[in-house]
């Protein structure tokens, strides 16, 4: 499968708008779940989502100083988005939703980056898309000064149907195949990944 992967402010918005789609998870999101307390969640409405990930992104400005993710492409073909910076950026992942116990790094380093949501755009699922979002977050992240790399994927288990909303945060495999390596279990179903730099 010819997969590429390149920085979000190198890829075009009209790109992004084809992965995201029209109906659906990703459509309502916008990529917005993390980066937005639960009480804007319910006040902010999706075209502000799209805008403020518009924003985020830095879509159709290689020259942007920063992007908020990476953009996969099968061939010519917009096929998938995954969500990488700072783990500092993400509210949602304050104290509630971070396992700690056993951590000697506090909360607030922004040297510590966040893999938090993969979309794959219907037509191109099961290709290996997010696996290579998932690789290439790890270059991406050392590349722009991050000093660990973190992701909080589902453990799947074999014959157990999972929907996009349980998914978007990858599976337990995509991140092994990667070079991430489990650091915590906090739940049965929840792993915590890392690569340190």
């Amino acid at each position: 499968m010819d997969i590429s992967v390149r920085p979000a402010n190198a890829a075009s918005w009209d790109d992004l708008r084809a992965i995201f789609g029209t109906r659906g998870e990703p459509a309502r999101c916008q990529c917005q779940w993390f980066k937005i307390t639960a009480a804007e969640w319910r006040t902010v409405p999706v075209e502000e989502r799209a805008r403020r990930l518009h924003e985020q992104t830095g879509c159709d400005d290689p020259a942007a100083p920063s992007t908020s993710g990476l953009v996969a492409y099968v061939g010519d073909d917009p096929a998938g988005w995954c969500a990488v910076e700072s783990r500092t950026v993400y509210p949602r992942l304050g104290t509630a939703r971070v396992p700690w116990a056993g951590r000697d790094e506090r909360r607030t380093d922004a040297g510590v980056w966040a893999v938090t949501c993969f979309v794959t755009r219907t037509g191109y699922r099961r290709r290996g898309v997010s696996r290579a979002l998932a690789t290439a977050a790890i270059s991406f992240a050392h590349a722009r000064g991050a000093r660990a790399l973190e992701g909080y994927p589902i453990v799947t288990r074999s014959g157990q149907e999972y929907s996009w909303g349980e998914l978007y945060v990858g599976s337990h495999k995509i991140f092994l195949e990667a070079g991430f390596t489990e650091v915590s279990r906090p739940t049965p179903r929840r792993a915590v990944m890392r690569v340190d730099f």
